[in-house]
């Protein structure tokens, strides 16, 4: 009876445990990250928090430091200094086997959205199942047809990424993210080279993915003409260093002067800002 009392409460406490991380606002806190390649010192010390069930944008100039920073969250690289604590777990020290699991956490969306050329929509879906997972068959069939029919492209299965539109791939590619079911969405550059009208569907894909399924987003981006109008919480990346994080409006109104002289150079005003945020709560009450 005592073996059976001690595996129920161990059990107990792992489920009070999840909850209580489930109910904290802050998912990742990264803090005091530094990467250096030889004697560039890239990562500065970075400091910031990525909130639950929101959409973080991590913004800056070209040279910033935003794929390398991208690329310590999501464990390809591993910080030379700092923590990145997922759900309190300290990810930049895990190794082996503890760090693939870890991995799982994040779904990537890539630049021009990575996918293969020669596979079908519903094999791209399906390679991370089969190859990171190894499920059967019809498993896989099920999850790859509920993710396609979920995003509304369950008709474009059979098709070839280069027989859909950008906005089609790029569903496609956040499909392939969330068919893993993990509960952190990473979009690096999802709008780079693409025209205005597709880089609004996509915008607006960003959205509706964190807000149907609950999913917590990181954007990679330095498009000024979205970022104000779909982030929740802005973190400003400037040569290394965080200059500035928190809502967009605390970022129009910091005195910080390189986070100014980008803003100003974006053209993002107040107004322009509250016509933004009008406009998205208003398709959401439509919807």
């Amino acid at each position: 009876m005592g073996w059976f009392r001690t595996v129920r409460d161990s059990r107990a406490g792992a489920e009070a445990a999840a909850s209580a991380r489930s109910r904290d606002p802050i998912h990742i806190r990264v803090r005091d990250l530094h990467k250096r390649y030889g004697p560039h010192h890239v990562l500065k010390g970075v400091s910031f928090d990525v909130h639950r069930g929101k959409t973080n944008l991590v913004i800056g100039p070209s040279g910033s430091g935003k794929t390398v920073l991208m690329r310590q969250l999501v464990r390809l690289e591993r910080p030379d200094e700092g923590e990145v604590r997922v759900d309190g777990v300290d990810f930049a020290k895990l190794r082996g086997l503890e760090l693939d699991e870890a991995r799982r956490t994040f779904g990537m969306v890539f630049q021009m959205s990575a996918l293969f050329d020669s596979m079908s929509v519903y094999d791209n879906v399906a390679f991370p199942l089969r190859e990171r997972l190894g499920l059967p068959p019809k498993e896989v069939r099920e999850r790859v047809m509920a993710r396609l029919e979920s995003l509304g492209i369950a008709d474009a299965a059979g098709k070839l990424p280069s027989a859909l539109s950008g906005g089609m791939q790029k569903r496609v590619a956040v499909a392939r993210a969330l068919v893993l079911e993990s509960p952190v969405l990473v979009y690096d550059e999802p709008t780079t080279g693409l025209d205005p009208i597709t880089t609004r569907t996509v915008d607006d894909l960003i959205v509706e993915m964190q807000e149907r399924f609950g999913l917590t987003s990181i954007v990679i981006s330095h498009d000024m003409a979205s970022v104000f109008r779909i982030a929740d919480y802005i973190t400003f990346l400037y040569y290394g260093e965080v200059h500035a994080s928190g809502t967009p409006r605390e970022l129009l109104e910091s005195l910080d002067a390189p986070t100014m002289e980008f803003v100003e150079a974006s053209g993002v005003s107040a107004e322009i800002l509250d016509a933004r945020r009008y406009s998205r709560t208003s398709a959401q009450s439509a919807t």
